[in-house]
């Protein structure tokens, strides 16, 4: 059931933020909101929200930096940012930095409510799973632990958000073969339409800087289809 959901909303335009808090608690939702860093923070330990909804740019102390603090103790909470910017580069910090999601401005309530509700399906499905054997992946050089969300490079320890393992956990299962674009956006987004397809582009870019720290891997566009994960034999 979403009807019920604790939303920490933590936006510093005012008028958005009315709008926004308006429009989840008509659906059911119970939202509280913060207008900066610092009092989302205190929020946040007050609250202990069941999804995050964080701007980027505010003042005090910006969402790069609270949501840094958050994965510090809550791997778990589904945290989506909103967004002015358009620079991949922009999102992909967010990304790293813990966030599951991101949403750029303007955008519908349509389109926020269907990524809140993504994201508590997958959350709860995860926690209430029975865990399966552990047992790492090979992967050429790299050792990759899909439960604890890290990639081994010899003594160097990379760290995956959950997004991203679960994205080269898919790649992995259909290596050197076709893994269809639409299939995985259904699989992990839970959709396939645009804005979950840009996300996913954005996860394949930072996945594939992790993988070259192997030459023999590499993550191959199959335009129009999807992607493929290769592993060249020496």
């Amino acid at each position: 059931m979403m009807e019920g959901l604790k939303i920490l909303l933590i936006e510093d335009e005012d008028v958005l933020a009315l709008l926004v808090k308006e429009s989840l608690e008509t659906r059911g939702f119970e939202v509280s909101v913060a207008s900066n860093g610092v009092d989302g923070w205190a929020r946040y330990n007050l609250l202990k929200p069941d999804v995050c909804i964080v701007d980027i740019m505010m003042p005090r102390k910006d969402g790069y930096a609270l949501v840094a603090d958050i994965r510090l103790v809550d791997d778990l909470t589904p945290i989506i940012f909103l967004t002015a910017k358009t620079r991949v580069e922009d999102v992909l910090k967010g990304l790293d930095i813990g966030a599951d999601d991101y949403i750029k401005k303007p955008f519908s309530m349509e389109e926020l409510i269907m990524r809140i509700k993504v994201l508590v399906r997958r959350s709860s499905i995860n926690s209430n799973s029975i865990v399966p054997p552990y047992h790492n992946k090979k992967l050429g050089k790299l050792t990759f632990d899909p439960f604890a969300l890290k990639v081994y490079i010899g003594d160097n320890t990379i760290d995956l958000s959950k997004r991203e393992a679960e994205l080269l956990d898919l790649l992995i299962e259909h290596k050197n073969r076709l893994t269809e674009r639409r299939i995985a956006l259904i699989k992990l987004w839970g959709n396939d339409d645009i804005f979950s397809a840009r996300s996913m582009d954005v996860y394949i870019t930072r996945l594939r800087k992790f993988l070259r720290n192997d030459p023999a891997l590499d993550i191959v566009n199959v335009r129009g289809q999807g992607y493929m994960l290769t592993e060249r034999q020496s």
